[in-house]
């Protein structure tokens, strides 16, 4: 058995993906064949938001590790910041406005893992 994949983030390529944040894809089955899910680091800009759009097959875990934000999550809106955990259930609509001054970071870990194809984006007049 091959031993599991080891990449330093500085070597990984950041991308932007459907709901419009920056990401840099840690650990995902296109890179290592024993991944069965993802994780990555999102990166949101002081002012940006996420477009609102769900997952149908994937659940997230969010994981803030710096700065703060407001999130919308299904029909709830919370305030959200560094240290924050947050379970996103499969077809539940969310999006994230950071409202902080420094860029917000956050850990997203997929199961099955993230995939363009799984995301659908949804009215943005309802972003948080």
């Amino acid at each position: 058995m091959k031993s599991p994949m080891k990449t330093p983030t500085f070597h990984i390529r950041a991308y932007v993906t459907k709901d419009g944040s920056e990401i840099r894809e840690l650990i995902h089955p296109d890179k290592d064949p024993h991944a069965e899910m993802s994780l990555a680091e999102a990166t949101i800009l002081p002012g940006r938001k996420t477009a609102l759009h769900v997952h149908e097959r994937s659940q997230e875990i969010y994981y803030v590790i710096r700065g703060r934000a407001v999130m919308r999550l299904g029909s709830e809106t919370m305030e959200i910041e560094a240290g924050d955990s947050i379970l996103i259930l499969p077809g539940t609509e969310h999006a994230v406005h950071n409202t902080g001054s420094v860029a917000l970071k956050i850990l997203c870990c997929c199961s099955p893992a993230y995939s363009h194809e799984d995301t659908r984006l949804l009215d943005e007049e309802q972003e948080p």
